[in-house]
C-alpha cells in the first residue's frame, strides 16, 4: 500500500483551500495593519483573522516583518495599475492628472504610507525598507512617463519630468493632511483633487 504523503508543518490540506492561502492571509494582514498600525497587530492578530494557526502564517511568511512588506507593496502595486489604466486615456494629460488624483486620495485616505516607513524603519530589515522605497518609487513610474510623453508632443513645457513627478507626488500627500480633529484642508476629495491640480498646473506648465 503506497504512503500518504506528510504534509508540511503549518501547510492546510489542500481540500481546505478555497483560494490560495498565502493571499488569504495578505489580506487578513492588510486589513489589521491598515486598521490599527504595524505595532498593534501581531502574528496571532492576522491568523485569528483569517481563521487558520500561527504555523500556517508562518509557513508563507517568515515574519511579521516580511508580511507586512509584503502587504505594503502588494497595496503600492495596485495604485499603480489603476493609475496606469487612467493615465493611458486619450484625454488631455490634466485632466488625467486630476482623475488619477481622485482616485489616488480616495486608495490612500486611511493609509499613510510615510507614517508606515517611519514606524517600521526600526524593525524591517534594510532590504525590507528598499522593497518599500522601490515599489513606492515604481508605483509614480507612470506618472513619470506621462510627462515625458506630453513633452514630447508639445502638450507642456519642457521640465524635467522626475521633478515634476515628485512635485506632484508631494501634492498628492498634502491632499491626505488631517488634523488632530482629522479634518482635511478641504471638505471634499474633488474639491482637493481640484486644489492640488490648479497649483500644480498652473506652477508648472503656465504658459504666458
Amino acid at each position: 500500500m503506497k504512503a500518504k504523503k506528510k504534509r508540511l508543518l503549518g501547510r492546510p490540506p489542500s481540500s481546505e483551500q478555497k483560494q490560495p492561502t498565502s493571499k488569504t492571509i495578505l489580506q487578513a494582514a492588510s486589513h489589521l495593519f491598515l486598521a490599527n498600525g504595524y505595532q498593534e497587530v501581531s502574528v496571532d492578530d492576522i491568523a485569528r483573522k483569517c481563521n487558520v494557526t500561527k504555523a500556517t502564517v508562518y509557513y508563507y511568511y517568515n515574519s511579521k516583518a516580511e508580511l507586512f512588506t509584503e502587504t505594503m507593496v502588494q497595496i503600492m502595486y495596485r495604485i499603480r495599475e489603476q493609475m496606469q489604466v487612467m493615465l493611458l486615456e486619450e484625454i488631455p494629460l490634466r485632466t488625467r492628472l486630476f482623475n488619477v488624483t481622485k482616485a489616488h486620495l480616495k486608495a490612500t485616505v486611511d493609509i499613510d504610507l510615510d507614517g508606515f516607513m517611519r514606524e517600521t524603519k526600526s524593525t524591517l530589515s534594510t532590504e525590507q525598507v528598499k522593497q518599500m522605497q522601490e515599489a513606492e518609487e515604481n508605483m509614480y513610474n507612470a506618472i513619470e512617463k506621462s510627462f515625458i510623453d506630453a513633452i514630447a508632443i508639445g502638450e507642456i513645457s519642457e521640465i524635467n519630468p522626475k521633478f515634476a513627478t515628485q512635485t506632484y507626488v508631494s501634492l498628492l500627500k498634502v491632499g491626505n493632511y488631517r488634523n488632530a480633529d482629522n479634518e482635511a484642508i478641504f471638505p471634499s476629495i474633488e474639491e482637493t483633487a481640484e486644489h492640488i491640480i490648479n497649483f500644480f498646473w498652473n506652477g508648472l506648465f503656465h504658459k504666458s
